[in-house]
């Protein structure tokens, strides 16, 4: 079964959150990637951490076992920009963006031989 959690407009670019997101993405236990978030320096690391954790309570709410859980996912897509404009010379303006993120993980449970079994019967 799948569980998903969703943090939306996360004032971060999803550029720089892609990156750490990559680094969790191929980790085989939740409880590696979360050491591994928390070690992490860079500012990106705690909406991912929170997710995750989001994602994890999720799951054990619905009845699964924190062991059993894997990450299937992890998702980055753009949000909403805020549009700026800085001053500059001769009375002209410089547009920019503030960037945001949707953070989505999907996490999914380890094939078990006990649930194995019982589909074959």
């Amino acid at each position: 079964m799948e569980y998903t959690a969703v943090a939306k407009s996360i004032r971060m670019g999803p550029r720089k959150v892609r990156l750490i997101a990559d680094s969790v993405r191929k980790v085989e236990s939740i409880d590696k990637s979360l050491n591994i978030l928390a070690l992490l320096k860079q500012r990106a690391a705690s909406p991912i951490e929170s997710t995750l954790k989001s994602a994890v309570a999720n799951a054990i709410n619905r009845g699964a076992k924190r062991e059993d859980l894997l990450v299937k996912s992890i998702e980055v897509m753009e949000g909403p920009a805020i549009k700026r404009f800085r001053p500059s010379t001769r009375g002209r303006t410089h547009p920019y963006k503030k960037r945001s993120s949707h953070i989505k993980i999907v996490l999914e449970e380890k094939p078990s031989i006990s649930k194995a079994l019982e589909v074959q019967k």
